[in-house]
């Protein structure tokens, strides 16, 4: 698996594979539900904005207690377009501020959180949700591999291994999240993951 540090060009990739892989549906009915989740296709997409925008908050604030008192609304009307531009949107802020914070920043998710922990986290959120949306409209899509075995490593040091080839790290990630099965492994109906890094 990839060792590296997870930064914000894989928040940027992960965006861009999330608009590549939805982009071409929207003209398609979005209101069933993403995969398991009781949120609506469009209300996931509406989600993974508002989590963008909430780490890009995050980091540039850097509060050491909690989170900021604000939250991001897509408006009712907005079109699944002008959803996806959000999106992008969102992802552009935590790109930045992923890309102007130092090593050492530190900002509250559950604990002190760094810059590789924020953009994983990012990363994982726009995946898995892209992962719930493709499913809630027929389509076959699974997390890719480079991207999900970064953020395997980040976030989830429990996941099945992936080395002898029998489990892709899409789907290990899936697994993590209690998105499907593996063999003799059932679906997770909790999780959490590994954020915050202990402070020396």
């Amino acid at each position: 698996m990839d060792q590296r540090r997870m930064d914000h060009r894989d928040v940027d990739a992960a965006v861009a594979e999330m608009l590549r892989v939805l982009g071409p549906h929207t003209s398609e009915d979005w209101s069933g539900p993403a995969g398991t989740l009781s949120w609506s296709c469009r209300e996931t997409a509406a989600h993974v904005a508002h989590d963008l925008f909430a780490y890009a908050c995050q980091l540039t604030a850097r509060p050491d207690d909690a989170y900021l008192p604000l939250d991001l609304t897509v408006r009712p009307s907005a079109s699944l377009t002008e959803v996806l531009q959000a999106v992008s949107a969102c992802g552009g802020l935590l790109s930045a501020a992923l890309a102007a914070a130092p090593p050492e920043a530190r900002a509250w998710h559950w604990g002190p959180t760094d810059p590789t922990g924020f953009a994983a986290m990012g990363v994982t959120e726009t995946l898995v949700h892209t992962h719930d949306i493709t499913t809630g409209l027929g389509l076959v899509w699974e997390p890719p591999a480079d991207a999900a075995a970064a953020a395997l490593i980040r976030l989830f040091p429990d996941a099945p291994s992936t080395a002898e080839g029998a489990v892709t790290p899409g789907q290990a990630l899936l697994w993590c999240t209690g998105r499907t099965t593996l063999p003799g492994l059932p679906r997770r109906t909790s999780w959490t993951w590994r954020a915050a890094v202990a402070e020396e």
